[in-house]
This record gives structure tokens, sequence and C-alpha cells, in this order.
């Protein structure tokens, strides 16, 4: 076989807006097991969209925009559904934006001699096929970019917006960027911060970038993120978080509450929290473990959370749409928290 003939039927995002699912939600709270936990799950999230002071973050950890959720997101985001986003660099670079520069996912099998793929300059995620090709030419992107800013240190969100700007710049991405989260966001100042923003195409094209450049270079501050993404906390009391799997996503968004404290402000727990995840408990791993827990932490307020174990692409769908065809997200209005972290720092 030829490459051609793996890489042929594309991964297609599912659109939320099509399906009425409220009503099949509301009856599965009068089911048991995770279809009446969902369900909670889904009126916590609408709870989110009807309190218009509320912050809300939404998490992303695992092969999500790949597996076909990227329209949901945007749909969250030109909604006004989330205020921020904090993720994997997976997601946000290898995935979104690779599809912002006019690439596919594809639908494969895990059935099949990695060997032949790896011939052939095919990476596989499960059943979905990439590319190599054309992800080290996301990597290059990275690289090109960087090379265009001042070298200096930068937060992962700060160099997330200069990635919708590159889209923004350039015509030839006007047919694929509309549907790009990390273009969306750019649009309507929604933060996006990557953690581990190396673990990923990022930092393939940050380590050409510094190779290239020695003692001119632009680097990613971690912790300049962690301090942004407290600002947000110390000027929003109430915040909600929607965490799809677990991971260094999860963990970020609940500390800040803590960092908050540390900065000598008193501010309350996340009011509202939903965790999506296949991850056990009894491991102790972060992932799995329980908001609850979290709340021993001082994290998470245990009077509006839910733990839903279900894997994201079955979830995720069904709890955004519900509130989304409820319609609670239209008291909300666009928060722009990028605009005042690029504002003078918020005073002691």
């Amino acid at each position: 076989m030829k490459k051609k003939d793996y890489l042929k039927d594309t991964i297609e995002h599912i659109d939320i807006k099509k399906y009425n699912v409220v009503p099949m939600v509301d009856a599965m709270k009068n089911m048991a097991f995770q279809a009446r936990n969902l369900s909670r799950g889904a009126e916590i999230f609408d709870m989110m969209q009807q309190d218009k002071d509320c912050a809300v973050f939404l998490t992303l950890a695992g092969s999500l925009i790949s597996a076909g959720l990227k329209m949901v997101i945007v749909d969250m985001i030109k909604n006004n559904m989330v205020d921020g986003i904090v993720s994997t660099g997976a997601n946000i670079v290898d995935q979104d934006f690779f599809e912002a520069l006019g690439y596919k996912h594809y639908k494969g099998t895990p059935f099949v001699n990695d060997a032949d793929l790896r011939e052939l300059s095919i990476d596989r995620i499960y059943d979905t096929y990439i590319d190599e090709d054309e992800l080290r030419i996301c990597d290059e992107t990275i690289g090109i970019i960087a090379n265009s800013l001042d070298p200096k240190p930068y937060s992962s969100r700060e160099f997330i917006v200069e990635m919708g700007k590159y889209l923004d710049e350039d015509p030839k991405y006007a047919a694929f960027r509309e549907d790009s989260i990390v273009y969306q966001c750019y649009k309507k100042g929604i933060p996006i911060f990557v953690p581990a923003f190396s673990d990923c195409s990022a930092g393939f094209g940050l380590v050409h970038h510094q190779w290239n450049n020695p003692g001119k270079q632009v680097s990613i501050d971690s912790a300049r993120d962690f301090l942004e993404i407290t600002k947000i906390k110390i000027k929003n009391k109430s915040t909600g978080i929607f965490m799809i799997g677990g991971g260094v996503p999860k963990n970020f968004v609940q500390d800040i509450v803590v960092a908050a404290e540390v900065l000598e402000y008193d501010v309350p727990m996340h009011k509202y929290a939903i965790q999506i995840t296949v991850a056990d408990e009894r491991d102790g791993a972060l992932s799995g473990s329980t908001l609850k827990e979290a709340s021993s932490w001082g994290k998470v307020d245990t009077t509006y959370e839910q733990m839903v174990f279900s894997e994201a692409t079955i979830a995720m769908p069904l709890i955004v749409a519900y509130s989304y065809h409820k319609g609670s997200y239209k008291v909300r209005a666009e928060k722009r928290f990028n605009d005042i972290l690029s504002e003078v720092a918020v005073a002691k």
C-alpha cells in the first residue's frame, strides 16, 4: 500500500448545533452509573453558563482535536461559553494549529503494521493517522514565528497569541483558520495556556530556533503562565472548570486558587467543577484523582462538582450540546482576558 491509500478518509468534527440532546440528557438523570453522572455534569456546566459573572476554564488533555472534537470547542469559544483554556501542547499545536495550516487527520485502524506506517512517514494515534511530513511543516512554522519575535521570554499564552496573529495576517490560511481554536481565541481575546509548551511540535520548532540563534533566543516562561492565570482568578472570584482528561492542565488550573493565597489574596475555591476521565483514582495519580480529593487541597468546592467516568468523545459533545441548546450562554459577554493580561500587571 502507498501513503495515499492510508491517508484518504478524513476525521470529521462533530457539530453539536445539529443535535438537540436536552431531552435525552435530562432523561439520563433517572438512570444509573455514568449516565446519571453525565446528566448532573451537564446541569453543572449549564449552571456555569447561567452565572454570567463566572469565569469558565476549559482544560484539554488527551488527543481530542484529532478525534473530532474541534468544532465543539470552537462553538464554545464563539458563543462565550469559555473564557480561558489550559491545554496540552499536542491539542493546540500538533492538532488545531496543524489543521489551521490546511492539513487533516485521517481515519485509520489500530490493527495495522506500524513498521509499514513508519516507512511511509505516517504517525498513528490509536485509530487516527497523521502525515509526519506535514507535521514537520507545522514544527517549522513554529520556528518561523519564533524567529520573527524579539528574543526574550514569553508566556505560552503570549506565544499562542502570535500564532493566531500569524494565521490572521496570511491570506493563504483564510480557508482553514475560521475553524481553528487558536484563531478564534485570538479574535475573542481568550487566553490559551500550555504549561508544558515544549512537549509538542512547538518544542521542535523552538529547539530549531534556539539552536540557530545562540544568545538571541525566544524562550517560554512557565512561571509567567502561572502568574498570568492566577491574576485571572484574583480578579474573578466566581470560577468554574470543565476538565477533559487530566494531567498538567487539570492541576495547573486547580492550583491557581492556592497560588492566589500565596500572593496573599483571599479567594474562594473554584465554585463549579466537572471532569471527564477514564483514569482510575486508586493509583494515586492526578488524572484520576477525584474533585472531592482536590477539595482537601483547598482547590475545588464540593457543592457543584461532578466526576464523569467516560471517554471524552462520547461525553463532551453531550454535555456541551446540552447547555448550547438550552441557550444559557446567551446571558454571557466576552471577558477578553487576553486584553487585560496585555495591560499593566495587577497591582498588589
